[in-house]
């Protein structure tokens, strides 16, 4: 059974910082490239940040590239997003996918909420 954990969220003050952990186990983990996306009240759910399988290529939203780092072990099954410069805007559920390579195959996680106060 492929479960997809996220841990780490949390009420921040704007300009902290937070990081994110996703864990995913029941697959081969080195197949899939993850994505972070995420959904604040109101609004669709967002593309964050993905990793390919090997770490090599990262993607970034314009509105967190600068700000936010994404990074995998893929001895360990995670992948982690590092926030840092957090801005109330950055308020929302945080969810961790899995997709396989070449396929429409994913597996997503119940989300994390992060709170960014002003």
């Amino acid at each position: 059974q492929v479960r997809v954990v996220e841990s780490g969220g949390g009420l921040v003050q704007a300009g902290g910082s937070l990081s994110l952990s996703c864990v995913a186990s029941g697959l081969t983990f080195s197949l899939y490239d993850m994505d972070w996306f995420r959904q604040a009240p109101g609004k669709e759910r967002e593309f964050v940040a993905d990793i390919s399988w090997s770490g090599s290529s990262t993607n970034y939203a314009d509105s967190v590239k600068g700000r936010f780092i994404i990074s995998r072990d893929n001895a360990k099954n995670t992948v982690t997003l590092q926030m840092s410069s957090l801005k109330p805007e950055d308020t929302a559920v945080y969810f961790c996918a899995a997709r396989l390579r070449s396929s429409s195959v994913n597996y997503w996680g119940q989300g994390t909420q992060v709170t960014v106060s002003s």
